[in-house]
């Protein structure tokens, strides 16, 4: 601390010079007498200090005379302008868990201490069994939406052709199939990797995902050698079915009491229930209008002038399956193989070996169960978006020039829908694709 107050005073400043002098200071302190004499010099203005002399401390702060702004804040647009074709995960790899493992494994030891302190765990609907009330009829919107979306699709195919290849998964919605050379198939080679296209079903639009249906999703695994005896319904129907809905061909169990668990030991589940044998034939309407199976040939062509207001629904249908899809998900547990395409609606997978994959021997061909994510339950099936259906097929010089959408959208569009916006970067609509020529002097 200092014993003396500290003397402020101003000096003259030149007025001429360039920038606004902010202000001149004067500090006076006491005198020291160990100080040795040093000289101070520095743009600042700092006097001479010499032994024996009161220390002065003079400094001058300038500033230019307009004051800088903040640059404006440009707002973020919803959506960007282009965004990248999504990643092909390879095969030969486990697919990424979709909850952090380090999360994973700090819930399960949370668990694994509330059990050895025999402490039951606190389980939420639906987790101990029972419906949530708010989103039934979430399921019952989405099963409807699912009824819209395949109609639609089966009408469309007889207006817009789809192209696939016989020897691949790849898709093209055009009048002829492209001239990108990425076919994996057996036999690509010998094709020098050009596709083999064929006529398209509605199976290549929507990727055909099933489940295996469960009375008791609480109840008895589903071993390998009772495969036979569970029905095989699409994912998006047996998940609407566990979240409320009611399908007299498909019943399921419906609590009223809570299950009980301690770590993963069910401790009570309400005792095993003998599942009923279906009383209504498998080919009744109500199943047919929930199957992609056979939908092209019971619905008849359209009239072109109801078209695009059949597109605009299946759009719309489209839309609200996937959104559904995911609200549902959010609560009710959906597993997915970690290697193939296998998806179970239920609290925990099944016990059949048929994974096929990547080290499946290892696994003597079970399937390695995390959770699911919304696009392996309602997959997008990415296809190549074309600007004029009619014009010349796609070439594999530019194709980085080229954008993606899913199948439905691109369909839709084609057929006069108007989509989403979110769509629309990754489809790289202000892109101009140029020539062959020009395509090596693109940076």
């Amino acid at each position: 601390m200092l014993s003396k107050p500290l003397a402020v005073s101003s000096a003259s400043w030149d007025p001429s010079q360039k920038g606004v002098c902010l202000g001149l200071m004067e500090f006076k302190r006491p005198q020291f007498s160990a100080l040795r004499s040093y000289t101070l010099g520095s743009k600042f203005g700092h006097e001479r200090l010499q032994k024996g002399g009161p220390i002065i401390l003079r400094n001058v702060f300038c500033a230019n005379q307009r004051a800088k702004r903040n640059p404006p804040v440009k707002k973020q647009e919803a959506y960007p302008q282009n965004v990248n074709l999504p990643h092909i995960l390879p095969k030969r790899k486990k697919k990424p868990y979709p909850i952090p493992f380090k999360e994973i494994k700090q819930a399960a030891r949370a668990d694994k201490k509330l059990a050895d302190m025999n402490i039951e765990k606190a389980l939420e609907p639906p987790k101990n069994g029972l419906l949530v009330p708010d989103l039934i009829p979430v399921a019952y919107e989405v099963v409807d939406a699912w009824k819209v979306l395949i109609k639609g699709l089966a009408q469309l195919l007889h207006i817009i052709p789809v192209h696939a290849c016989s020897e691949c998964s790849e898709v093209h919605v055009a009048q002829t199939g492209h001239h990108i050379q990425d076919c994996l198939g057996q036999t690509s080679s010998s094709r020098r990797s050009f596709h083999s296209w064929v006529k398209g079903s509605i199976n290549d639009m929507l990727v055909p995902i099933e489940s295996y249906h469960l009375y008791d999703p609480f109840g008895r695994r589903i071993k390998h050698e009772t495969r036979f005896e569970f029905d095989r319904i699409p994912a998006v129907v047996e998940l609407c079915i566990q979240a409320g809905v009611d399908i007299p061909e498909y019943p399921t169990r419906r609590r009223t009491k809570p299950v009980r668990m301690i770590g993963k030991k069910v401790i009570d589940r309400g005792g095993f229930v003998e599942e009923p044998k279906p009383w209504c034939s498998a080919n009744s309407s109500s199943l047919v209008d929930l199957d992609t199976y056979g939908a092209c040939g019971l619905y008849p062509p359209p009239p072109l002038s109801g078209v695009a207001r059949i597109a605009q629904e299946t759009m719309d249908a489209y839309e609200i399956v996937r959104l559904g899809v995911e609200k549902l998900m959010r609560k009710y547990t959906v597993k997915a193989c970690g290697y193939c395409s296998e998806v179970h609606v239920g609290p925990w997978g099944h016990n059949v070996k048929l994974c096929g994959e990547f080290k499946h021997q290892w696994r003597d061909g079970k399937h390695g169960w995390q959770d699911a994510t919304v696009e392996e339950v309602f997959p997008p099936n990415y296809v190549w978006h074309v600007e004029d259906p009619k014009g010349p097929p796609l070439r594999g010089a530019v194709k980085r020039f080229y954008g993606k959408a899913p199948a439905v959208v691109e369909l839709c569009m084609q057929a006069g829908a108007q989509i989403p916006c979110k769509y629309k970067p990754m489809m790289r609509l202000d892109i101009v694709v140029p020539e062959s020529e020009e395509a090596r002097l693109v940076a």
